[in-house]
């Protein structure tokens, strides 16, 4: 039987042992939940408007292409964890692993669409509440793989390897019922390796996608 947290069922271990481009678009739209200890179990939380995929062999953009290292291991391990690596020394960034142990590839979280714990996140942020009362300001909090982690305190120490898909979870991902409407696919972004592959996925128009349009 599934779990469930609240406002929503959270994906079980099952969901995620898949090809990770069907993962990536049946993540579109789910919560992704955050819960902080030591603040009264402060929940922090947003819905994913938008991922990239990344590929095990053949995929020279993925972390996994050269092989099983120290570092990558989460990737090639069971699937429904938390993969959390810094990139250029400033941030931290989200994946969750795919496929059946063994195998590697992952989602990247690139965006979420705020929905809990605003104010917790503005301050995590290093921005004004004042911020908050437009969207332009609440973009500034989860829009981009970065702003994600910042906001949400996703770091590689605290929750790399983390379990995704029970209840207890500090990190988890529910299903509240809420449906997407048109998903769209594009290249990657910010790659320079294997960017030719349509691997990045959200949700049309939604206000909160990275870069500088709405796509």
């Amino acid at each position: 039987m599934a779990a469930s947290s609240e406002r929503g069922v959270v994906l079980p271990q099952k969901f995620y042992a898949r090809d990770p481009r069907i993962v990536a678009r049946e993540l579109l739209g789910k919560i992704l939940v955050r819960t902080l200890s030591g603040r009264a179990r402060k929940r922090l939380s947003g819905r994913i408007v938008e991922v990239e995929v990344y590929l095990g062999e053949g995929d020279l953009a993925a972390h996994s292409a050269a092989g099983q290292t120290e570092r990558n291991q989460v990737l090639f391990g069971a699937p429904g964890h938390a993969y959390v690596y810094f990139i250029y020394g400033v941030h931290y960034c989200l994946n969750f692993s795919c496929m059946p142990e063994g195998q590697a590839g992952c989602v990247l979280l690139r965006a979420l669409e705020p929905v809990e714990g605003l104010k917790e996140m503005a301050a995590a942020r290093g921005l004004s509440p004042e911020r908050l009362s437009s969207i332009s300001g609440l973009k500034m909090l989860t829009s981009g793989p970065g702003r994600v982690c910042q906001a949400l305190e996703i770091t590689r120490p605290k929750l790399n390897g983390q379990r995704l898909y029970t209840g207890d979870s500090p990190l988890k991902i529910l299903d509240d019922g809420w449906r997407v409407g048109q998903i769209r696919e594009t290249l990657r972004i910010g790659i320079t390796k294997s960017h030719e592959m349509p691997l990045r996925y959200l949700i049309a128009g939604n206000a909160f996608v990275s870069g500088k349009k709405n796509v």
